[in-house]
Formats: structure tokens, sequence, C-alpha cells
């Protein structure tokens, strides 16, 4: 994978989810936040990240850092996906599905902001398994991750394009 550069795009962000977690030590409780902010472009690029601090605008910042350094191409045809993928994370798994134009997005909650921030506007998604909003978050990325155009498909298997589609 090559590094995208992020000072040529224009990145908006959006927090999934703030989490107060706590850490139990010999002198009482540790309180902290983890806060996972999804960026994109709306344009073929997401990323996803994952912050803690004791105070919540320091952890948006360093989530919001950590997500552009992950961040990902999406293949897309038109306004869709190529092609219906299975993304898992943990126990969460999300079932992303290319849909016809007009569709919208059809996705609860955190897989919705991913796939909105990643600038598909026809795509249908299913939540399986784990409701937790980061697992979700993460699981749909990793779908997002294995996506393949018919060009990629036809250069790693030596066929032409035709060949592929029968």
């Amino acid at each position: 994978m090559r590094n995208i550069d992020v000072s040529k795009l224009d990145l908006k962000e959006s927090i999934v989810n703030i989490r107060r977690v706590t850490k139990v030590v010999k002198g009482g409780k540790n309180s902290r936040f983890s806060v996972t902010v999804v960026v994109g472009d709306s344009d073929g690029h997401v990323g996803l990240g994952l912050g803690k601090s004791v105070e919540i605008p320091e952890a948006v910042r360093k989530a919001s850092e950590d997500a552009k350094k992950s961040l990902i191409t999406v293949p897309m045809v038109g306004t869709t996906i190529p092609h219906k993928t299975l993304g898992v994370f943990g126990a969460g798994k999300v079932l992303i599905m290319p849909a016809a134009p007009g569709t919208g997005v059809i996705a609860g909650g955190a897989a919705r902001t991913v796939l909105e921030y990643a600038g598909i506007q026809d795509v249908r998604a299913k939540s399986l398994g784990s409701s937790n909003a980061g697992n979700v978050a993460y699981a749909t990325i990793a779908g997002l991750k294995q996506l393949k155009t018919i060009e990629e498909v036809s250069a790693l298997r030596g066929l032409t394009k035709e060949e592929i589609l029968g």
C-alpha cells in the first residue's frame, strides 16, 4: 500500500464514540476518555483512529492524528462499491453490499458514518455480531480494505477484463 498525502486532501472528521474508561490502581481509580474518530474526504479516502487521554479534546486530537495515519483508498464503481464484502474486527462483522444508483446509504450507526466519509453514496450494510460502535467501525474499514476493482483482479489473475466477466 502506498501512503496517502494528507496535506493535499480536504479531510472532515467525526466522532464515532466517546467512552469513559477506568483503570484500577493501588491508589484508587484512574479515569480517562477513549475516543474513536473517523476522517474522510468524501472522495474515496477514509481513516479511523483511537485516542485516549484524561481530557476529551486531547483524546479527540490524538484519535484524529491516528486516523490520518491509517487512511485508505476505497475503490468505487460510480457511486457504489465493486462487489459484496464482509468486514470482521473482533466480534464485529459488517456485511457491505453494492446498491443501485439513488438508493443512498442504508447502514446504521458507526458503519454509516464510515461509509459516508468514504464518499460512497449508494450502498447497503448490515451489522452482524457485536454492536460495539468501535468494533463496527473497524469492521467496516476492514471490509472496505478487501474491495478490488475488476482491473485489479484481472491484473492479479493475468486475464483480460472480458475473460473474468464471462
